[in-house]
């Protein structure tokens, strides 16, 4: 009967310490001695190279906040994995214990922030629409009788339909499986504009057969901060990765790193994505937080 009782009561304690570390991603990651890094394969911000290789701003990135969060816990070693995550799904395993933090391109929104927790902002988006260079279409108006393509699982086209400018268009929508998808079917004459975030577009382009076929055009639809998601109710956690990201800003290796990626060759084809640094991540830079969308202002 002892060892009955001794045998609840150690399943019970085990139960307990598994319940506290789904809330408490530090001591996880010190009993493991790993970490699961969300990751996307064909984001602006993070991409794959294949044979799960995982490259891009925000991977890079994610792995440094990794290394600051194993210094902190004293760990000799910490085995980082890589989830790849798309829209659809980069929420639930997020709330489901299976990815740690996720760094892909995320928007800081209210509605989100229900499910998830979100870093400090380190990249502020600009939703655009990119086209082929011989469509024709310079801006919301010339959606009309069109067909869209955005990304399953974001929010860029009913963005569109928010704007004012986009009262009175009709347009016809399609949904990629990813970025990758979505492009292809611009690509493919499928689709006569992608929607999508600014650095998603020039990334496809850059990446694309023939980057002059394409375009980036048209007014701003949304300005959106990007920002790691973790889960929600870990302040220890949440703490760490916003005090890497802090850290990263003020040695300005954050700043090298976003030139490495944005204004510099990279991999696979050692073409340059051509974005500077925007004005609205500087200021993000500047004053970290982690506004959610609604805090921001298109102009």
């Amino acid at each position: 009967m002892k060892k009955h009782l001794l045998a609840i009561a150690v399943t019970a304690l085990a139960a307990g310490s598994v319940f506290a570390q789904a809330n408490d991603t530090l001591a996880k990651i010190k009993s493991s001695g790993s970490v699961t890094l969300g990751v996307r394969e064909s984001s602006g911000l993070g991409y794959t190279l294949g044979n799960g290789k995982y490259v891009g701003f925000h991977t890079e990135m994610g792995e440094r906040i990794l290394h600051d969060i194993q210094k902190q816990l004293g760990l000799s070693k910490l085995e980082i994995k890589y989830q790849p995550v798309t829209s659809q799904n980069r929420i639930p395993l997020v709330q489901n214990g299976t990815v740690d933090i996720e760094c892909g391109s995320t928007t800081n929104n209210t509605a989100r922030q229900k499910d998830a927790a979100f870093a400090f902002t380190t990249y502020v988006e600009e939703v655009r629409i990119a086209t082929r260079a011989n469509s024709g279409i310079q801006s919301i108006k010339d959606l009309n009788g069109k067909t869209i393509v955005t990304t399953t699982g974001t929010t860029s086209v009913q963005t569109l339909r928010k704007n004012k400018r986009a009262d009175g268009l009709t347009f016809k929508e399609v949904m990629g499986k990813d970025h990758a998808d979505s492009f292809l079917m611009l690509e493919t004459g499928r689709a006569d504009a992608f929607i999508m975030d600014g650095s998603i577009l020039a990334a496809n382009i850059s990446k694309s057969k023939a980057p002059s076929d394409y375009k980036i055009v048209g007014e701003v639809l949304s300005v959106e901060p990007i920002a790691c998601m973790l889960r929600k109710d870990d302040p220890a956690f949440k703490k760490a990765v916003d005090d890497s990201i802090v850290r990263q800003i003020k040695d300005g290796s954050l700043t090298k790193l976003y030139d490495k990626w944005f204004l510099q060759p990279i991999p696979p084809n050692n073409v340059k994505i051509g974005l500077p640094l925007s004005e609205a991540t500087k200021e993000a830079w500047a004053h970290p937080n982690d506004k959610p969308m609604e805090a921001y202002e298109v102009k």
